[in-house]
């Protein structure tokens, strides 16, 4: 049975995860009652592990250097309860290679060089580049739901990313371009980036050294 991570742990760790989150969102995330994920990131801002911020009109909340230290602390603590250190480094090893295939998706979708102009922004009016790059999406997604159904096996909090990168899929192939790589929403990006922090955490591997 999948490991379920407490409470407490996980509004910490969603902070990270999320990026400037609300309680709601966190808990919305991790099927969560909202006031106690409220309450418990109170009692954590108190232990100076994390901060309330407003910027721009939003407001959320983020870990602080003494926030990340005991959420890896945790995360450490918890591979040796469950005993599957050696399963999510696998996973990660399997990442890798998707990431990057990845990552070129990403890039030639900002990016679609024209003559003479090699950086040239995609405005999105050439359907067979898009069409191109969409499909370059689908071909990581089979490989990524497997290895999210294999992490959520051992910790129930892998289990949403793949469905949340196969929706966000569907309503970009649908013509809502927004849905790749919008940071407003759980756009296929914004999903894949939170998948790659929760792996770089939980093995407490430095984010940029894995590439």
């Amino acid at each position: 049975m999948a490991h379920l991570s407490g409470a407490r742990d996980l509004a910490l760790h969603g902070a990270r995860v999320l990026g400037f989150a609300t309680a709601s969102r966190i808990a919305s995330r991790y099927d969560l009652d909202p006031r106690t994920v409220q309450e418990v990131l109170l009692d954590h801002e108190a232990r100076g592990w994390v901060r309330h911020l407003s910027f721009g009109g939003t407001s959320g909340w983020s870990l602080t250097d003494a926030g990340c230290e005991e959420n890896e602390r945790r995360l450490a603590a918890e591979l040796d309860l469950t005993g599957v250190r050696d399963i999510v480094a696998d996973a990660h090893q399997q990442f890798l290679p998707l990431n990057r295939r990845f990552s070129a998706a990403c890039t030639d979708w900002q990016i679609r060089p024209a003559r003479g102009e090699p950086m040239a922004f995609n405005d999105h009016t050439d359907w067979r580049w898009d069409e191109r790059v969409l499909q370059a999406l689908v071909s990581v997604e089979g490989s990524f739901r497997r290895l999210c159904g294999q992490l959520a096996d051992c910790l129930a909090r892998f289990d949403r990313y793949a469905t949340l990168y196969s929706a966000a899929l569907v309503k970009a192939r649908t013509g809502q371009n927004s849905w790749v790589d919008a940071s407003d929403r759980d756009s296929c990006h914004i999903v894949w980036i939170q998948f790659h922090e929760d792996l770089l955490a939980t093995l407490n591997i430095p984010r940029g050294t894995d590439n």
